[in-house]
């Protein structure tokens, strides 16, 4: 069995079939998928797919930073107040981080909104779901301020060095999670691959984004992680099977489910 550690059923490009995702990813061989939340506009699609799916879904909390506005203290005051009503219906807080590729109007807010977010893991013991683009330093900068948390969790979407995930390891207990990326023609990320230890490397699609080859610029689904991990194992020259029983385990532990 696979883990898919990042997904979006309640997107609006799968929502129209996610029952029918779910049952191709199951039939894949992907027994369990992890939805990252975005904002209170998209979390009821995101709990009652989830609702649908028990022991399958698992959903996170969080406010995703490229929703972090005018209005994003109450966002948060939503993230929090779930958060101490139902304690059990989330694994992991996230997706949250940094993202200035769009524009940096809310910048202060987003290391604000993440501090916060940390803070609010820390509190629960909870894993985090790490989204970073064009970031980098100033992620590090709020993980320095909150090396007493004694975080962990997985930087999302990992597409950087070995040597930037070496600096997140001085602040916590970070994985990175591999994505449809690793199977681009020529991606650098694959150097990293080789010498981050498979022990903390996780398997995600992020879908419906980030189709790996051979359906590059199409919808992702869950269905298509197998492809993710042969690559992976390729990478490492290890069997599949050995890729799919430790990034397996590697979920299973960090998120608890």
């Amino acid at each position: 069995m696979f883990v898919d550690t990042h997904t979006h059923f309640y997107d609006e490009w799968l929502l129209p079939d996610a029952d029918q995702a779910v049952q191709r990813a199951l039939d894949a061989g992907v027994g369990k998928m992890i939805q990252a939340d975005v904002d209170s506009r998209e979390r009821p699609a995101m709990w009652e797919v989830g609702r649908r799916h028990p022991g399958v879904l698992f959903q996170m909390l969080g406010l995703y930073p490229g929703s972090v506005g005018a209005d994003w203290r109450e966002e948060l005051d939503q993230v929090y107040t779930i958060a101490r009503e139902k304690s059990n219906a989330f694994v992991a807080i996230g997706e949250i981080g940094l993202d200035y590729h769009e524009g940096l109007e809310f910048v202060e807010e987003q290391k604000e909104v993440l501090r916060l977010q940390l803070e609010l893991a820390s509190a629960l013991n909870l894993p985090v779901n790490i989204h970073l683009r064009d970031a980098w330093e100033d992620f590090f900068a709020v993980l320095s301020d909150c090396a007493h948390l004694h975080l962990r969790g997985n930087l999302h979407c990992f597409t950087s060095s070995y040597e930037i995930y070496e600096r997140a390891r001085r602040y916590g207990d970070f994985s990175v999670g591999i994505g449809g990326v690793v199977t681009f023609k020529n991606a650098s990320v694959a150097k990293a691959v080789e010498r981050i230890p498979l022990e903390k490397i996780l398997l995600e699609t992020d879908a419906p984004y980030l189709a790996p080859v051979p359906f590059r610029g199409k919808r992702n689904e869950s269905a298509y992680l197998p492809l993710i991990a042969r690559k992976v194992a390729d990478i490492k020259g290890l069997p599949l099977r050995e890729i799919e029983t430790i990034t397996t385990h590697n979920a299973e532990t960090l998120f608890g489910i």
